[in-house]
Order: structure tokens, then sequence, then C-alpha cells
């Protein structure tokens, strides 16, 4: 069966790492989380003195950015992709607040999208993947055979993002998400760098009143449709 790329982008907290994830195991394919090599740049940032209370020293980044390998493997015992920041796995440490809170004026910077971005390409090059983020579809995967666009209120968004938080025990606070959020969907669309769009032949889904198990049908049910579109 011929292999596509596909691609999934959409805003903040929108649940497509995890419709991603459920589609590729369940196809077969390599899921990569665009959205966590960020996180990681973000991470290595932050444990290196780039960012100091918020602020981004650029031009220190541009000289490490060469230095930063992020790559994805499976958990053996779970048997989901785990993000890798030069071989050491940051899974956990790239999903607390404070990276949440750095990680948009970092994907912002120019070089630091450029670097991400021949990265990703590279590891799409045998196609047979699905990656989800912010400019797959417009500026990774120009030529993904099947797009998705996934949006949702501001407010259920940061509702996913506190039960998320909680769930794992952390402390969390409502406003502070929300505020977060919001704030991240300005910096995604509005930067100079691939700012968050949907494409022009992309699927638009809004998932603020569907269940898991409806949205990880619907994604199914258009990767049946373009593979059965290609035979």
């Amino acid at each position: 069966m011929k292999k596509i790329t596909i691609a999934i982008d959409g805003f903040s907290s929108c649940g497509k790492s995890t419709m991603a994830k459920d589609l590729a195991r369940k196809i077969g394919y390599i899921y990569i989380d665009s959205g966590a090599m960020y996180r990681a740049v973000t991470l290595y940032s932050m444990e290196n003195g780039i960012i100091n209370q918020g602020n981004i020293d650029a031009e220190k980044l541009k000289q490490h950015i060469s230095d930063i390998h992020i790559s994805f493997k499976l958990n053996a015992e779970t048997g989901k992709p785990e993000t890798y920041l030069n071989d050491v796995n940051v899974e956990d440490r790239i999903r607390g607040m404070e990276v949440s809170s750095n990680v948009s004026p970092i994907s912002a910077i120019d070089f630091v999208r450029v670097a991400m971005v021949a990265q990703q390409q590279e590891m799409g090059e045998a196609k047979g993947i699905v990656m989800d983020g912010r400019d797959i579809g417009t500026t990774v995967f120009p030529k993904a055979e099947l797009k998705i666009f996934v949006t949702a209120s501001p407010e259920i968004r940061a509702q996913r993002r506190y039960d998320e938080l909680k769930a794992k025990g952390e402390t969390a606070d409502f406003e502070e998400i929300l505020k977060n959020v919001k704030e991240r969907d300005y910096i995604d669309q509005n930067r100079e760098v691939s700012p968050l769009r949907m494409a022009d032949d992309a699927l638009l889904l809004d998932n603020s009143n569907l269940t898991h198990e409806q949205q990880s049908k619907w994604l199914y049910d258009q990767y049946h449709r373009v593979i059965e579109s290609l035979k």
C-alpha cells in the first residue's frame, strides 16, 4: 500500500498530538511531534542560561542551535513515542508550565524554525509519517497528501490543559493557563516566520464538542479516503 505524509496543524492544547499518535499507531506510521521539538529547544535554553526571566539571548541561542539534536524513540512499556534532547529523555520535563510559557517566543525565532524544519524534513523523507505542529502543512510538508487543521475554543483548550496537569499531580491555575493559551495563539498567528494558518487544501476539524473516539474515527476516515483515491 502506498504510504503518504499526514500533516496535522492547529492551535495549542487542541489534542493534535493525541490524535496524531493514535492514527500513527493504528496505520503503522511513524509519529513526529514537532511541537515537542520546539519545547526541547526551550528546555535547552532554560538549562543553558539562554532564557532569563522571560528574556531570550538570541545570539547565544544561535551559537548553540547546531548542538541541539532532537529525536523520538518508542517507550517499550507504553508503546508511545518519547522526546529525546541530545539522546536524553526529556518527555516529562518539556510538558511543564515553565516550558509552556516560553515555547512560543522561542519557536518564533527564524533560525530556530529553519533548524527544526530541516530536522523534520529529514525525518519525513521516506513518507509513512504523521506529524503535528503549527506549520507542517504550510511550510514543512506543503505537498502532504492529507492536511488537517484542528481548532477549539480557548476556554475548552485551557480546561483540557488544566485537567492534564492535575492528572499528573501538578499544581495548576485555570486562569493562568487560559492566559497562556491566548498569548500563545497570538504569538503563533503573528510571528514573521511560518505563522500558524490553515493551508488552503487542509480539512478543518473543530473538536470543541467531540469525544476522543469521534475525533479518532473522523481522522481515520480521512486517511482511508485519501488512500482509496490513490489506488
